[in-house]
């Protein structure tokens, strides 16, 4: 023990007194201040039985593991050549709540003054000769993060830990590459944490859901050395089940474990505790875990006595508070399903209309689940819904303007074209829009002041500072940009960025009129300040072009979907020749099955928009 702040009521007395209260008081502050300082040879000495104090203070020490102690002096009594000083003792336990309780110490005046009597009880009242004190914890139920209706969305659910029993394995390379054949681990890694391993110790190898692992028991339970114990978590219903949002429960790092601390600055968990890794569960971490409790026991000091011990001092756990989100799951499953169809990465966030509830958020295998929410991509032409924004707010146009969409056009030097260089002529603006046509957009906006894009795309709430406990990149859209920078900016290239919950946001503004800044957690404080949005003409001409869209342009493939509108984008990134591009589809649903709904794909890599078309037409039709 060391560190430890010892709280005494008067000041500690040197040399002797008249008055034998006041040495019999200094003699127990400087039993106290050594034993709570963490010197235990020093507190012994001062004692009737230097080594018997020895032994039961460091007993006690390892009986309460990295706890502190606090000693409060109250009372003391005198009588002839005996005494008894009452004081508070108050633990500081290791990821527990304090264990306060009263105590007093027997004191005895010997030749060259008072000692403290060596017993037991300087410990605890309730100890006794033979016996030691164990501290057990005990953790809290944690409470659920629930759906927008409230029900839990985790539950008690059946694992498998696939891992290794040194002793039983024959061939380490074969089982090795055997496990990693099924579980996808490499044997590298099997083989370095088996050989690192203490005999005798299990090696985990992959936690597996009881499905998952019937998946491959036939490839894995033969193997000499593997071994399948089983046990629960909490868990969501699916793997990947809103897992960037919501995300996961599992082990105790000891980086999460820093973050949980209790009134006092300490860690309230330690190791081995299941606690939120990830995501909601670990932004709210305090408030599903709750506290911890513990009970004190004394029991014998003798091992081969069968002795449960006596419980002398119960705290109990004081349970976690639910979280509850926005998410749908009729909605989070179809969106799930949806991208489980696409083998390149993919993400699909949805969003309620004028409310800015996130209810869906979904990402597939082979994503990054974490870029839903805070991937930083290039949007390509699905920026053309903020572009149109600029130009209609600024008169330039109206959605019956004619407009010139050739082939290519020219700026600074630098060539710009439509896809496979279509040319549609002069056409409506909503046509150009409808038919994503390039040269049309960045000709039109290079007309307008270097800031209107940022400006109009701000009204949608791209660039605020959103306060989340999950973080969500609310875009980026440069207000100085000039010449191929901005031409390039006015189709979602050059260096706008956007994110695909920003872009779903962005497609729930443009629905509702009114749109909101993003909400996970309802009832949470606002994540900022609500966008103020276009004027409402200008939102009135922009959802006719986005519903032409779908009726006839580049979202043909929705048509059969109800009320939808939309935008593709397809958005060129890295270095190849030709670029890499990934697909987007932003949009919303008007008087669908759950309502309102506004959403945005992205597959990342996926080349053309139509991927991330066929992405949204199977979320919708499982709807």
């Amino acid at each position: 023990m060391g560190g430890i702040a010892v709280l005494l009521l008067a000041p500690v007395l040197a040399g002797c007194s008249s008055d034998p209260t006041d040495d019999v008081r200094a003699a127990a502050e400087a039993f106290l201040d050594d034993w709570t300082a963490g010197k235990t040879d020093a507190a012994a000495a001062l004692t009737t039985d230097a080594a018997a104090t020895t032994t039961l203070l460091e007993q006690t020490a390892t009986d309460l593991p990295d706890a502190t102690l606090a000693a409060d002096l109250g009372d003391v009594t005198v009588d002839d050549d005996t005494a008894t000083v009452a004081w508070r003792a108050t633990w500081d336990l290791a990821a527990s709540p304090d264990w306060s309780y009263p105590a007093s110490l027997s004191l005895t005046e010997a030749d060259d003054g008072w000692q403290v009597v060596a017993a037991p009880t300087l410990v605890h009242p309730e100890l006794g000769e033979g016996q030691h004190l164990v501290l057990s914890r005990s953790l809290a139920e944690r409470a659920p993060i629930t759906d927008a209706t409230g029900a839990p969305l985790f539950t008690e659910t059946e694992v498998v830990n696939v891992g290794v029993d040194k002793a039983q394995v024959t061939d380490l390379p074969a089982l090795a590459a055997g496990l990693a054949a099924a579980t996808g681990v490499s044997a590298e890694e099997i083989t370095a944490d088996v050989t690192a391993a203490p005999e005798g110790q299990f090696v985990p190898v992959i936690t597996l859901r009881r499905p998952d692992f019937e998946a491959i028991r036939a490839q894995v339970f033969d193997l000499p050395g593997a071994v399948f114990p089983s046990s629960t978590r909490l868990l969501a219903p699916s793997s990947r089940f809103g897992l960037a949002l919501l995300g996961r429960v599992g082990d105790a790092t000891q980086e999460v474990i820093d973050e949980t601390t209790g009134e006092d600055g300490q860690p309230l968990y330690a190791a081995g505790d299941d606690l939120g890794l990830s995501g909601l569960q670990r932004a709210y971490q305090a408030q599903l875990a709750g506290t911890p409790g513990f009970t004190v026991s004394v029991a014998s000091s003798d091992e081969t006595l069968d002795d449960a011990g006596e419980v002398v001092d119960t705290v109990d756990p004081v349970p976690g508070t639910p979280v509850q989100t926005p998410l749908v799951p009729a909605l989070q499953n179809a969106a799930d399903a949806a991208v489980a169809g696409q083998p390149l990465a993919t993400h699909l966030v949805v969003v309620r209309p004028g409310t800015g509830e996130v209810l869906a958020v979904s990402s597939n295998e082979a994503a990054n689940p974490a870029n839903a929410l805070s991937g930083q991509f290039p949007p390509g032409s699905s920026m053309k819904t903020m572009t149109a924004t600029a130009l209609l707010s600024a008169g330039a146009l109206t959605p019956a303007s004619p407009v010139p969409c050739p082939g290519t056009t020219t700026v600074e030097g630098r060539e710009f074209e439509n896809e496979d260089q279509f040319d549609l002529g002069t056409v409506p603006f909503t046509e150009a829009f409808a038919q994503s046509c390039n040269t049309t957009f960045i000709q039109q906006g290079l007309a307008l002041p270097d800031d209107a894009l940022a400006q109009a795309a701000a009204f949608y709430g791209v660039g605020s500072d959103w306060q989340l406990p999950v973080g969500i990149f609310s875009g980026d859209v440069p207000a100085d940009a000039t010449g191929t920078t901005k031409a390039a900016d006015q189709i979602g290239q050059g260096q706008v960025l956007m994110s695909p919950a920003q872009m779903a946001l962005v497609a729930a503004g443009i629905a509702s009129g009114t749109p909101a800044a993003p909400v996970e957690v309802v009832g949470a404080a606002p994540a900022g300040t609500a966008p103020t949005g276009p004027p409402a003409a200008v939102l009135d001409q922009l959802r006719p072009m986005m519903r032409q869209v779908v009726l006839t342009g580049t979202a043909t493939a929705l048509t059969d979907r109800g009320d939808v509108y939309g935008k593709t984008g397809t958005a060129e990134f890295g270095d190849k020749t030709p670029p890499d591009s990934h697909g987007w589809f932003v949009g919303y649903q008007r008087g669908g099955p759950q309502g309102d709904i506004a959403f945005a794909v992205l597959v990342e890599a996926g080349q053309s928009s139509s991927v991330a078309v066929g992405v949204a037409d199977a979320f919708l039709g499982a709807l």
